[in-house]
């Protein structure tokens, strides 16, 4: 059995230390606030990731290091720098192998879909050109690296834009707004997805210095908001979408340059992650339930 790091212990860094410790394998997950794990074979380890010698101590001795930490939204330009950076020395420190979880953002506003994972990076957002510093900060590093990209997330505990701004009226069966065009296809991402994507992408016998994409499931915002209202049997008695002055005046600033991610399809090409890693997305049924567990 191996020895895995999982920085972040978010629902991704929890399911990924779950899925590892369930295979016998030693992991510690780490975070500033961790706090206790039940987990099978999983160790809490309080630690900063921003201090490379620190969490060089945390990972002496691992196969692999997991970067799934986040950092606070309207604070990715300068938050998340430091983050990726610790865990990079750390893992050229020990030698160990990294993981990043990563996310679309780097393609831009102008990239043709559906989105590959070849596809050059050309970020046309503060938070793209933030992801995009990242992984270039990793693959240059002197370690094999990979990039696992989600969508947008769903599942229990994530923290996105449909459970920030969509869910909350949903379960108090109260008109809904969302985003951009509510009957846009798009991808959306389960947590546990992303988590097997990693587990799987660490064991890649390719080439390294690429990325994968999870596979998602697909729905528009709409059809999103009618499955989920079903499911926890409400009714959603009106859905529309917020103008960007509607945005403005409720302070949701950090969405409107994230908006264009839903004013069109967003659709993505994981074909890659399925054939080469042996990966598939859950059903949406499952992932809605999985999302809104809490209230049914």
């Amino acid at each position: 059995m191996s020895f895995y790091v999982v920085v972040g212990a978010g629902p991704v860094g929890r399911e990924t230390a779950r899925l590892l410790g369930e295979e016998g394998h030693d992991v510690v997950l780490t975070s500033r606030s961790v706090g206790s794990q039940t987990l099978c074979n999983v160790r809490a380890i309080q630690a900063d990731a921003t201090d490379a010698a620190e969490l060089s101590r945390v990972c002496q001795g691992a196969e692999a290091i997991f970067m799934c930490a986040m950092a606070t939204y309207h604070r990715w330009p300068t938050d998340f720098f430091p983050i990726i950076d610790g865990t990079v020395r750390a893992a050229e420190a020990v030698g160990a192998k990294l993981i990043v979880v990563g996310n679309l953002y780097g393609y831009g506003e102008n990239a043709e879909s559906p989105l590959r994972s070849d596809q050059a990076l050309n970020p046309t957002s503060k938070k793209g050109t933030a992801r995009t510093i990242m992984w270039q900060r990793a693959v240059r590093a002197d370690i094999p690296a990979i990039e696992v990209r989600p969508s947008d997330y769903l599942g229990h505990g994530a923290i996105s834009y449909f459970s920030l701004v969509a869910l909350p009226s949903i379960i108090e069966g109260k008109p809904t707004a969302f985003i951009g065009d509510l009957d846009a296809t798009h991808a959306w991402t389960f947590t546990k997805d992303v988590a097997r994507t990693l587990v799987a992408a660490s064991r890649y016998t390719g080439e390294w210095g690429r990325a994968f994409h999870v596979p998602s499931q697909y729905a528009s915002p709409r059809e999103l908001i009618q499955k989920t209202a079903a499911m926890l049997g409400r009714e959603v008695p009106e859905t529309r979408s917020y103008s960007v002055a509607e945005m403005e005046a409720l302070g949701m600033h950090e969405l409107i340059e994230m908006r264009y991610l839903f004013e069109r399809p967003l659709l993505v090409d994981s074909s890659d992650a399925e054939a080469l890693l042996g990966v598939s997305a859950s059903s949406l049924d499952e992932i809605i339930a999985d999302t809104v567990r809490d209230h049914l």
